[in-house]
C-alpha cells in the first residue's frame, strides 16, 4: 500500500511538472549534454531569461495578457 502512495505521490509530482513546464530546463541540459558534449550549458536562470524573451517576441511561442 505504501509503494502505491509512492508511486502515485511520483507520477502526480512528474504530471504537475510537466504541465507547468517545470522541467524544460532539466530536458534541456540532457538535449545539450547529448547532442553537443562540449557546448557550455547555461545556468538556469539564464535559460529561462532567454526563454521569455524568445516567448516575448514571438506570439506563437508563448501567450502573455499583461
Amino acid at each position: 500500500m505504501l509503494v502505491r502512495g509512492v508511486r502515485v505521490l511520483r507520477w502526480m509530482r512528474w504530471y504537475v511538472r510537466e504541465l507547468t513546464d517545470e522541467s524544460a530546463y532539466e530536458r534541456y541540459v540532457a538535449h545539450v549534454r547529448k547532442q553537443h558534449p562540449d557546448a557550455p550549458v547555461p545556468s538556469r536562470r539564464a535559460f529561462e531569461k532567454e526563454r521569455t524573451d524568445r516567448q516575448e517576441t514571438d506570439p506563437r511561442q508563448g501567450f502573455r495578457c499583461c
